[in-house]
């Protein structure tokens, strides 16, 4: 009777109730070698030690190891809630002392806890030796032990192994498969990971979440994009990771599990990838309709990144100034997004104003704030807040920074200043820098100082053939033809040239995602396009477009070049959009690489022409076309 007294305090206590019970513990030795009500106890210390953050258990530690005769359940408490606090080698070390005890038995619980020690410690050496032993006591077929094998081989770098102990198992249920999935994910084996999942003989809504989350933060995170992008042909795996998370949505809402929170976050993200504006809005529209799902802030954040990187940036207002609580990510975004969208002010307004909340900015939020800095041309103003970064907010400049102040010396013409940062930075400037560097050195011609950053570019990636791209479009567009035939000879000659990704853009209509190649003729409508695109051409001929033929990089006729102007990517996305959609639609495209100056100038004429709002996101920034003019002012 007394036992269960003891039990029912011990469900409702604190930790003055505890040191009492102690106490009596203690005084009387009745619980000596009650291992039941030892256990309860114990579990009542270790619930109050997490209330406390008390990661190392200092006093749930004392007690069990003032237990004359703990048994192998009370062994078990101790290693999971070392291992539930994060201390996964204290976890370890108990199981080699209850190994080394003589009367006591292992159970499989022991064996599934020490493995997921093993795993998160990546000790390999003795995860496979308890995976020997687990052979050895017959606990090949226990499923919680098959599962926790599966997690200590993928966590210790061995993914392949993990795969094999799942292929074995005769009865794998849908944890099992879960974990396994996570893993693969997590190593970037999106492949596998979908191949496991459509092997599953069931799914849950882990399931749907990992496999979506997967696509989703493989194109890109949640949190703001960066101002470079650090892998060559990303953008191109985004897009194509993005649409298949979309997909994969698509299913899950066909198969009836409803989406939670995290879902949500990977779909919107994906959204903000490709650039689907009405899937966005649907999923909005779908959280506001379901009561189960609240907008918090992380889902608030996502949201407005969305809308953000979908074009939409008043909507990423609406959203911001709804939302209770904001945190750095949350303002991060919101000068991001006003940044790509060319709202300059706003973007260092917006960061003013979170200084004064008392937030500190982090170096994601410099990113955006310098970036915002170039778009608008403030080189002064973004040597201040580069220097502030150190000297207040005790930030170190990260090679990014760098990247952004090059970039923004560059884009204003100051090429000297630009090669001065470089040669002095304390970091070694990588590829990304000596990129942005000769990006500039085309904007403004400069062919010798072109030629010394393709020097330094080259020695870090000789087999990007984008590189050799770059400098031979300054050649062309200075008309050195025999230095352009030069620079082609040496893309010849290297045998592992990685070949540059093609110009893409796309354009979402009636909530599906259709993408253009330049010169393209495999969408449907082809010819009407084409069509249309002749009558477009032919209104902003007379309205006084002339085609900027130095725009073209190849060696070609006056008309041959116009031609091959006219059907680059975004130019038939429009007249597709133009096509498809009721006269005084916004039209709005989504580019992977930069806009050309030609296609710049008749997209101006095509926003006045057609009397159309046109908004591009190209992989430097947003275009907001209207009237005759481009919200960029002509710099980007």
């Amino acid at each position: 009777m007394i036992e269960h007294r003891i039990g029912a305090l011990l469900r409702n206590t604190n930790l003055k109730n505890l040191f009492q019970l102690h106490a009596l513990f203690i005084k009387t030795c009745f619980f000596c070698h009650n291992n039941f009500l030892n256990s309860k106890f114990l579990n009542a210390v270790i619930s109050l030690s997490s209330l406390r953050d008390d990661a190392d258990l200092h006093y749930a530690r004392s007690i069990f190891d003032c237990f004359p005769l703990p048994d192998t359940f009370i062994w078990n408490t101790m290693m999971r809630a070392y291992l539930n606090a994060q201390n996964p080698a204290q976890s370890l070390a108990l199981y080699f002392q209850m190994h080394n005890l003589k009367n006591l038995s292992l159970d499989g619980f022991s064996l599934s806890l020490v493995l997921q020690a093993c795993g998160r410690c990546k000790d390999c050496d003795n995860g496979t030796m308890i995976h020997s032993q687990v052979v050895k006591l017959g606990f090949c077929h226990d499923l919680y032990v098959q599962t926790a094998l599966i997690e200590m081989y993928a966590k210790c770098g061995f993914i392949e192994y993990a795969g094999k102990v799942l292929d074995l198992m005769v009865e794998p249920d849908l944890v099992s498969h879960n974990v396994l999935l996570s893993e693969y994910v997590k190593f970037g084996e999106i492949q596998k990971a979908h191949e496991l999942f459509d092997k599953m003989p069931q799914r849950d809504l882990v399931s749907w979440n990992t496999i979506i989350h997967g696509y989703a933060s493989l194109g890109d995170s949640w949190a703001p994009q960066k101002l470079f992008d650090t892998t060559i042909g990303s953008d191109e795996q985004r897009q194509k990771q993005s649409n298949q998370a979309l997909k994969l949505f698509h299913n899950m809402q066909l198969a009836n599990v409803a989406p939670d929170n995290i879902t949500l976050i990977s779909v919107l993200n994906a959204c903000g990838n490709v650039g689907a504006l009405g899937m966005g809005k649907l999923i909005h529209e779908y959280i506001e309709k379901n009561n189960r799902i609240g907008i918090d802030m992380k889902l608030g954040t996502s949201l407005l990144d969305m809308y953000a990187k979908c074009g939409d940036i008043d909507s990423s207002v609406r959203i911001f100034e709804q939302l209770k609580e904001k945190d750095v990510f949350t303002w991060s975004v919101m000068i991001m997004g006003f940044s790509n969208h060319g709202l300059g002010h706003l973007a260092l307004e917006y960061f003013t104003n979170m200084v004064a909340e008392g937030i500190e900015p982090n170096d994601v939020t410099f990113i955006g704030v310098l970036s915002a800095c170039s778009h608008i041309g403030m080189v002064k103003t973004a040597w201040n807040y580069f220097k502030s970064m150190s000297s207040v907010y005790r930030i170190d400049p990260k090679i990014e920074h760098y990247g952004c102040m090059v970039d923004i010396l560059g884009r204003a013409g100051r090429l000297g200043e630009a090669m001065e940062l470089i040669r002095t930075m304390p970091l070694s400037p990588d590829a990304i820098i000596w990129r942005a560097f000769l990006g500039a050195c085309r904007i403004h011609k400069n062919i010798e100082l072109a030629e010394e950053a393709t020097v330094n570019l080259l020695e870090l990636e000789p087999h990007v053939d984008g590189n050799y791209v770059l400098l031979s479009n300054i050649y062309s567009q200075a008309m050195k033809w025999d230095k352009v035939k030069n620079v082609r000879k040496m893309m010849k000659k290297n045998v592992n040239l990685q070949k540059k990704v093609p110009g893409t853009s796309s354009i979402e209509v009636d909530n599906a995602v259709y993408e253009f190649v330049s010169g393209d003729k495999l969408h449907p409508k082809s010819s009407r396009i084409y069509e249309m695109l002749d009558e477009i051409f032919c209104r902003i001929r007379c309205a006084g477009y002339v085609p900027l033929t130095t725009s073209s990089t190849l060696c070609l006729e006056e008309h041959e070049k116009e031609d091959a102007l006219a059907a680059h990517s975004e130019k038939l996305a429009i007249a597709f959009g133009i096509l498809a959609t009721a006269p005084g639609t916004t039209i709005r495209i989504f580019k992977n690489l930069r806009v050309c100056e030609d296609c710049h100038l008749a997209i101006k004429f095509i926003a006045k022409v057609y009397e159309r709002k046109i908004i591009v996101r190209d992989r430097n920034r947003f275009h907001h076309f209207e009237e005759g003019s481009c919200s960029c002012k002509d710099f980007w």
